[in-house]
């Protein structure tokens, strides 16, 4: 009863306390606003009838449409995401179509006052520049998880099924470009620069996400997962240096300029393999130094993407090379997967996806395109397919295991938008040929699993039988 009593009174002087030393003074605060000084009842009214007349009005101010944007293509990105996966598709896919329907082509052809009111042309600059930060961060994510000190045992194999996945597309869509280039390559685009990029856009495969789909699958620790792995790192890193290259000597006026681009690429890329990376694999990083190690890496990655911004080819190629450079230290590639990528694929790339679609415009796509993307589609696939499956087959691979490795290698999604919007930007897609290629890339993407499934039912059918 007596400690009752006690806490009570302690109670109540707080209560006292408090209504002195925070009350009191906050009523004499807003008596002195409201009453002291000279004309303050007009400005007061004055700031009522504006902040009250049109609460909507603060959308269109660039913070709030932003904010409102963001908050779209996040529920709209993470819901197809959602969708898709029960589909039993990677969540990244749906993201992807997500980010298209939010353009002219879905919303803008369905809902055109809503699609102007939350994408006005004039809010686009800051969502653009905010989806390139995204794509840098995603880069040096994706550069980290190229272990290429994983690959022992598996280097030689490796290296002529990865170098075959993209050789064998790339000549065909270097043929594709010659059907494709009077009718779409855009006013001023050599045919030279034009075919290259057509060829390079066919030869990529998504290595990050190819890892979800094989953990998604248990693959990851089987054999063929492994052999996948290892091919789909090796044939990112030549992929991504083969199209410095192209961007380098395509930019470039003249043979003259041309080289010193080619020269000061491969000088750059030779800096990054041979000293730097190097040097952070012989780091020892204490326990909680991992923070300041990040910070280091962050800045690493923005200066390198400005110097090969200044070099001519684009800051993305920076951010790979810097991801790259770390992947040879444990430590930091977790701590560059554990801090970087949550950030960037969950809140950054939705954008990304988004500014995929703005690109598009409604008349982009055209009723006779469709041939054009079943034939894009098909040229893409089986390059991937017979180029890894061949090579794969010559080096001794079981011929399901070749052909299921090539289904793996057909998987292009997120770097192939990367690969495209580089391209759009740099002027060498129009507009339609961008709207196929993306198209084709969440086809084959797509196809990946739904493939493999075929393939499979097609062994036991075979093994049942003998």
């Amino acid at each position: 009863m007596e400690a009752d009593t006690t806490g009570g009174m302690r109670r109540s002087g707080l209560a006292w306390r408090y209504l002195g030393w925070v009350a009191l003074p906050l009523l004499v605060g807003l008596a002195l606003a409201r009453y002291a000084g000279p004309n303050v009842a007009v400005q007061v009214a004055r700031a009522e009838s504006s902040l009250g007349t049109d609460w909507a009005a603060h959308l269109h101010a660039p913070l709030g449409l932003f904010l409102m944007q963001l908050l779209t293509l996040l529920l709209v990105a993470k819901g197809a995401g959602w969708l898709f996966r029960r589909f039993g598709q990677p969540g990244v896919i749906g993201e992807m179509a997500a980010g298209l329907m939010m353009g002219p082509l879905v919303l803008g052809a369905l809902l055109p006052q809503l699609h102007g009111a939350l994408f006005p042309p004039a809010s686009l600059g800051s969502l653009g520049l905010l989806s390139q930060l995204g794509v840098l961060m995603f880069l040096l994510v994706a550069g980290a998880e190229l272990d290429l000190g994983g690959l022992r045992g598996r280097r030689r194999f490796a290296f002529v099924v990865s170098h075959a996945g993209i050789a064998v597309p790339f000549v065909l869509g270097v043929g594709l470009a010659i059907w494709l280039y009077r009718a779409h390559a855009p006013s001023g685009v050599g045919f030279t620069g034009f075919a290259l990029f057509v060829g390079i856009s066919l030869s990529i495969t998504a290595f990050p996400v190819l890892l979800r789909i094989l953990a998604d699958r248990g693959m990851t620790s089987t054999p063929l997962g492994q052999t996948a792995i290892a091919c789909a790192a090796l044939g990112d890193a030549t992929a991504w240096c083969l199209l410095a290259l192209i961007v380098a000597a395509a930019q470039a006026q003249g043979w003259g300029p041309a080289t010193i681009n080619l020269v000061c690429v491969v000088a750059f890329v030779g800096v990054m393999l041979a000293v730097v990376r190097p040097w952070f694999s012989r780091q020892v990083i204490a326990p909680g130094q991992e923070g300041r190690w990040l910070l280091v890496m962050l800045l690493m990655a923005l200066g390198c993407a400005l110097v090969t911004e200044m070099l001519g080819i684009h800051a993305l190629f920076g951010a790979f090379a810097a991801g790259v450079a770390v992947s040879g230290n444990a430590t930091l590639r977790h701590t560059v997967a554990t801090k970087v990528e949550p950030f960037a694929v969950t809140l950054l790339l939705p954008l990304f996806f988004a500014m995929t679609g703005l690109r598009m415009r409604a008349e982009a796509l055209q009723a006779s395109d469709l041939l054009l993307c079943l034939v894009v589609i098909g040229v893409a696939t089986l390059g991937k397919l017979i180029g890894t499956w061949s090579a794969a087959r010559s080096a001794g691979m079981d011929n399901h295991e070749a052909w299921k490795l090539g289904a793996l290698m057909n998987t292009r999604g997120l770097m192939e938008l990367i690969v495209l919007n580089l391209g759009y930007e740099l002027g060498f897609l129009g507009d339609r040929l961008f709207a196929v290629l993306v198209i084709m890339a969440l086809v084959t993407t797509a196809m990946t699993g739904p493939l493999l499934n075929w393939m499979e039912r097609g062994t036991g059918r075979a093994g049942a039988t003998t």
